[in-house]
């Protein structure tokens, strides 16, 4: 590949709303890596909550829309393996009966990546040139895991960052209880997922849970914060951005 590498942050919802600073990360990390970095305007949801409750039609509204916003991007960066798992999954399933926006979402869904995947796979930078001191543990977001089938690419960014201590987290791959609308709708059992969640991330002897995907971070922060932990849920491209420069 010649010239230098385009990318487009798909920020998601709650990365806009919640965790802004998610976003200010990602552009430092990729800029620091050579990638020239844009952010198509008038973004807005993906879609994925109406798609989880069923609502197909409508979810198919949101990505007829958000198709076009990304149309000329050489790649797609999305903080979050649930997003990147909706656009790349199901958005070309929800145009069957449309061959041209069928097409056109499934050209969208082989340029979009999550972020550990486009580091390590497109970028090829299994390091990134910063540190982070501390001891950490990486919790598999559902998505990310089972959707995408990424597991690997996260823990080789993380192994790799000086001054980090990469402890695997006991049940990494089991839900932190979030699961979208789920967690409303099943307050007590989300809860009960949770308890369990963050019962293991304390049994790690980590200093910071890691995760791919802000629905996990919301609810494993929340958890952590209820209990008086002093344990940070941080994203990875937090960890990975390095500290601002002057």
């Amino acid at each position: 590949m010649t010239g230098p590498i385009r990318a487009s942050l798909m920020v998601t919802c709650l990365g806009d709303l919640f965790f802004p600073e998610v976003g200010v990360a990602i552009v430092r990390l990729l800029r620091r890596l050579g990638v020239t970095v844009n952010f198509p305007p008038n973004q807005t949801c993906c879609g994925l909550p109406l798609f989880n409750s069923g609502y197909h039609r409508e979810a198919a509204r949101v990505a007829r829309r958000t198709i076009p916003l990304f149309g000329a991007s050489e790649h797609v960066v999305v903080p979050s393996g649930s997003c990147a798992w909706m656009v790349k999954k199901e958005y070309p399933g929800l145009f069957r009966d449309d061959p041209e926006l069928a097409r056109e979402a499934e050209a969208l869904a082989r340029r979009t990546y999550e972020l550990s995947q486009f580091l390590v796979k497109v970028l090829g930078a299994s390091r990134v040139g910063t540190s982070f001191k501390g001891k950490v543990t990486y919790h598999d977001s559902c998505h990310l895991l089972r959707g995408l089938g990424e597991s690997q690419s996260p823990r080789t960014l993380l192994g790799n960052l000086e001054g980090v201590q990469l402890v695997e987290l006991p049940g990494a791959d089991e839900c932190c209880g979030f699961g979208g609308s789920f967690s409303v709708r099943l307050p007590d059992v989300s809860t009960s997922i949770l308890a369990k969640k963050i019962a293991n991330v304390e049994k790690s002897g980590a200093e910071c849970v890691v995760a791919c995907d802000a629905g996990c971070l919301l609810q494993m922060a929340g958890g952590l914060s209820r209990k008086g932990s002093r344990v940070r849920a941080l994203h990875l491209a937090q960890v990975l951005a390095g500290p601002d420069e002057p």
